[in-house]
C-alpha cells in the first residue's frame, strides 16, 4: 500500500523513483465494479512495458488513488532504477505484455539480419518514426531500427542523434533477448552485434 504523498505529473503518479499509471474515470468505475482485465502476471515473471522495456513483476498490491482502492501490478526496472505500478484493470490497454516467446524472438532476429530499408526522408521525420518503433515495445519493430541504423567499420559514421537512437534500440532489444535466452546482457550484446556484422 502507498502511504507516502504522491505527485501528479501528466497522468502518472510519481513518488521519487516510483510511478503509478492512472486509468481514467471509466477505468476507475470498471475497477470498482469488479470488471478486471483477465491478463494476469505473477511475481518474479519478466514482462515488457512499451516505453520502458523489460522489467520484473514484484507482485500485486493495493493502493488508494483519487478516493478509489485499486489493485496494482508492481514492476521493477533495475537498470533504470524505477518501479512502475499499473492498475490491473488497465494492464492490457497499457501495452504491458509477457516476454516474447523464442519463436517471436526468432522473427526479430530474422529482421535484424535482413537488408537495411532506410527511407529517403528528412532525418527529423525518420527519428520520430524510429522512436515510435522503439516505444511500441514490439521486438520486430525495434530490430528494424537497430538494422537500419547499424554501421559497419567500412560505412560512414553515425551522427550523434543516430547513435543515441541506435543505442536505445539496441539496449531494448538486448534486454529482451537476454531474458528470453537466459543470458547476461553482455553476452546477449555480443551475439546481436555478431549477427549485425555478419548480415
Amino acid at each position: 500500500m502507498i502511504s507516502e504523498p504522491l505527485v501528479w505529473r501528466a497522468g502518472i503518479v510519481v513518488h521519487r523513483a516510483v510511478a503509478v499509471l492512472t486509468i481514467g474515470i471509466k477505468g476507475l468505475k470498471d475497477q470498482m465494479s469488479g470488471t478486471i482485465d483477465a491478463l494476469k502476471f505473477r511475481g518474479g515473471e519478466w514482462v515488457v512495458y512499451p516505453t520502458h522495456g523489460v522489467g520484473k513483476v514484484a507482485g500485486i498490491e493495493e493502493a488508494e488513488i483519487a478516493g478509489c482502492r485499486l489493485e496494482l501490478i508492481v514492476i521493477h526496472f533495475d537498470k533504470d532504477r524505477m518501479t512502475l505500478r499499473i492498475p490491473v484493470a488497465k494492464a492490457r490497454n497499457s501495452g504491458l505484455r509477457p516476454l516474447s516467446s523464442r519463436d517471436q524472438m526468432k522473427s526479430a532476429l530474422k529482421t535484424l539480419k535482413g537488408r537495411s530499408r532506410v527511407k529517403r526522408t528528412m532525418w527529423s521525420r525518420r527519428a520520430q518514426e524510429y522512436e515510435a518503433k522503439i516505444n511500441s515495445g514490439d521486438p520486430v519493430s525495434i530490430a528494424e531500427v537497430v538494422r537500419d541504423l547499424h554501421r559497419n567499420a567500412d560505412q560512414p559514421d553515425q551522427s550523434y542523434s543516430e547513435r543515441q537512437i541506435y543505442q536505445a534500440a539496441l539496449d531494448r532489444l538486448v534486454r529482451e533477448f537476454a531474458a528470453v535466452e537466459n543470458l547476461d546482457e553482455s553476452a546477449a550484446t555480443e551475439k546481436l552485434e555478431a549477427m549485425l556484422k555478419a548480415a
